[in-house]
Formats: C-alpha cells, sequence, structure tokens
C-alpha cells in the first residue's frame, strides 16, 4: 500500500497547493527567496483531499499525543484544518491568533482553555518553527500542557529541527520537502537541473541566490 506521506504529496501538487517555480522564485514575508510556494488552504476546495488530510491529521494527532484533551489550531492556514481533525477526534477545539486582538476581550487564544489542559496543536506548515513555536508560547502562557504538533508539510529546515527539540515539542508530519520533490520528479514536473536547484535552495534558504 502507498505510503499516506507520498500520497498527500502527491495531491498538494495535483490540486496545485505546492508551486514550484526556480526560476521566477517567490518572496517569503521572512524576505526569503524560494523556488517553492505551498499553500494549503487550497486542500479545503478538495474534498477527497481534504478528508484525507483531516483523517490524516487527526490519527497522527492521536498516536502522538494519546493523553490530550483539547485540540490547538494555529491562526489562519491551520484553523479550518483543525477543526476537521477534532471532530474527527471528538475533541474541544481552540484556535490561537499571531497575537491577542486589539478590540473585545483582547484575547489571543480563542474558544475555552481549562487550566492545565493537555494540548496537541494543529498546524498546516512548519518553515522555520518561529510561528508555530509562537503558538505553543501562548498556549503555555495560557496555562496549558501542549504535548506535541502534527502539521501538514514541513520544509524540514535544520533551524525549525532544533527549535521544536529546544521548545519540548514532538513534531510529526504528514509528508514532507524531500517526499514532494520526490513526487514532483515521478510525475515529470522537474528537471534535473530543477531538482539540483531546490535542493541547494533547502540547504540554505537564507543564503540561496536564484541567479547563480
Amino acid at each position: 500500500m502507498e505510503k499516506t506521506e507520498s500520497m498527500i504529496a502527491r495531491g498538494l501538487l495535483d490540486i496545485g497547493a505546492v508551486l514550484l517555480s526556480p526560476d521566477r522564485p517567490f518572496t517569503w514575508a521572512s524576505g526569503w527567496k524560494s523556488p517553492i510556494y505551498c499553500d494549503n488552504r487550497r486542500i479545503l476546495s478538495s474534498p477527497a483531499l481534504r478528508d484525507r488530510v483531516a483523517r490524516a491529521l487527526a490519527e497522527t494527532a492521536a498516536t502522538l499525543c494519546p493523553d490530550a484533551e483539547i485540540v490547538a489550531g494555529v491562526a489562519t492556514g491551520a484553523i479550518a484544518h483543525g477543526v476537521l481533525a477534532a471532530d474527527r477526534m471528538d475533541k474541544p477545539f481552540v484556535y490561537v491568533r499571531p497575537k491577542p486582538k486589539d478590540h473585545g476581550t483582547g484575547s489571543q487564544i480563542e474558544g475555552a482553555l481549562p487550566e492545565g489542559a493537555r494540548v496537541v496543536v494543529i498546524e498546516d506548515l512548519v518553515s522555520t518553527g518561529m510561528s508555530s513555536l509562537a503558538a505553543v508560547d501562548a498556549l503555555r502562557a495560557a496555562g496549558a500542557q501542549v504535548l506535541g504538533m502534527a502539521a501538514i508539510f514541513t520544509y524540514g529546515f535544520e533551524v525549525a529541527r532544533a527549535r521544536f527539540e529546544s521548545a519540548g515539542v514532538p513534531l510529526v508530519t504528514l509528508t514532507s520537502y524531500p517526499v514532494l520533490i520526490g513526487e514532483a520528479v515521478r510525475s515529470g514536473l522537474v528537471s534535473a537541473d530543477m531538482v539540483r536547484t531546490l535542493e541547494a535552495w533547502r540547504e540554505d534558504p537564507a543564503g540561496w541566490d536564484p541567479s547563480v
């Protein structure tokens, strides 16, 4: 049977959730130039892949954190995915804003989060790990016990691995950059030259120069 990580990687490519453009790189919010852009919100418009991802996230989260009482999604990209996973797990759901809202209650965490609650976090994508772990910090500041994080996709940067290890947060993802590139090669979407470019970028994303 085909592995879930390969099926999901191919699904992301099939629906255009992942775009590969080494010749005309994208610019991330961090300022990094990137030959790849991943938008997992597009999964929500594909019922078959949406169901597959939701089931896989629920199963992964339950296996990683069997004692979790609450599912928390990271805003905004993982809110819908988190709700779908929480529904399949029959667990309460909350979501974490990047920062407290500047009106009303000023909440950063939306939903009921009891003191000491055991939480598993759902994320759609892990790049450097900063925004994902900022949500963990907010949950811990609110008194929650964060048991781990399940995400759809990771670039697998060393900086992210080190940050999650330092924060004491186990991370499991449904698929990853190496698997996705492998699927792109098998599908004929990238050439050997493109693969070399994609691998060079992953090794040093901050210093990658698309003109070289």
